[in-house]
């Protein structure tokens, strides 16, 4: 198949990258609005920019190259600035998906669409399934859903993978920023009464892969680590893992943290739909973490 995938430079859209090479049968096109220094092509693998927001240069695109299966991992993530830049925020999540579902759908390919936890309103006390209804309380969250919808209308063989929680050894992320602070900081509050799943972006990039390889049974699906932390108790162990010791993690309040968008303060996903699916094992959290914080000092 011919694969583009999105947002390339991201975390997401870097694991892929990362794990192209053990699915060499496929011919990948990885793209974003820039295209850094170390976008270098392989034999079946080429770094191109591309603005998704534009309808005409993704039909282009998908048409040009053949494009049986597109994966979207480029995304408005921004949370807080989001609830100031609605348009754009909706533009990225929401109208874009939409052009990339139509331009593969037409051609009876595959779209799969990374979406979130944020489509829920994180008031349940067990994990969310697929079915429960959806209620974003916030415009990230709120353009994301619009998203989801805007795909499954688009493109008949289409799967939505909501995610939590998403950190890599790329980009921007809680796990690199709370070893940053940890080395330089004697304290640090973290907000302990938010729960949920951290998800390494490699996991989910290896169950898109899944999808890929098995076929797209469309739908929407959770996948996330296995287990349930909060962000206090994920920062614990996040600097366990990396020797840091001189750094007191005290836990607060989300009233103590106050930020323009809305946060759920519950937002576990079951998975049981993807994993009886696609038979795939979801390691826990916390070997998880432990790979990537590993691969982080390598690179140091």
């Amino acid at each position: 198949m011919n694969i583009l995938v999105t947002g390339g430079n991201g975390q997401l859209g870097n694991e892929m990258r990362v794990l192209a090479a053990e699915h060499p049968s496929h011919r990948y096109f990885f793209t974003d609005v820039t295209v850094g220094d170390d976008a270098r092509g392989t034999a079946n693998a080429m770094f191109a920019r591309l603005d998704i927001t534009d309808r005409e240069a993704v039909e282009a695109f998908v048409a040009d190259h053949a494009i049986d299966c597109v994966v979207n991992c480029a995304a408005y993530t921004a949370v807080d600035k989001a609830e100031d830049n609605a348009d754009l925020a909706h533009l990225l999540n929401a109208t874009a998906p939409g052009y990339l579902a139509q331009a593969v759908g037409s051609r009876g390919g595959v779209m799969v669409q990374v979406s979130t936890d944020y489509v829920f309103d994180g008031t349940a006390h067990t994990p969310y399934t697929e079915d429960l209804a959806t209620c974003p309380n916030s415009v990230y969250g709120r353009t994301k859903l619009a998203g989801e919808e805007a795909v499954l209308a688009a493109c008949e063989r289409c799967v939505v993978l909501r995610t939590a929680w998403l950190y890599s050894i790329y980009g921007n992320n809680f796990v690199k920023t709370m070893i940053r602070l940890g080395r330089e900081r004697e304290q640090l509050g973290v907000i302990f009464d938010q729960i949920g799943t951290p998800t390494y972006a490699r996991d989910l990039a290896r169950a898109i892969f899944a999808v890929i390889e098995q076929g797209a049974q469309r739908g929407i699906y959770h996948f996330s680590n296995e287990g349930v932390t909060s962000w206090y108790d994920f920062t614990l162990a996040i600097h366990r893992l990396a020797g840091i010791t001189t750094c007191a993690v005290r836990p607060l309040h989300t009233s103590e943290y106050p930020t323009p968008a809305s946060r759920p303060h519950y937002s576990v996903l079951d998975k049981t739909k993807i994993k009886q699916a696609y038979g795939i094992e979801i390691p826990h959290w916390e070997q998880s973490l432990a790979e990537c914080v590993e691969l982080l000092e390598k690179r140091e």
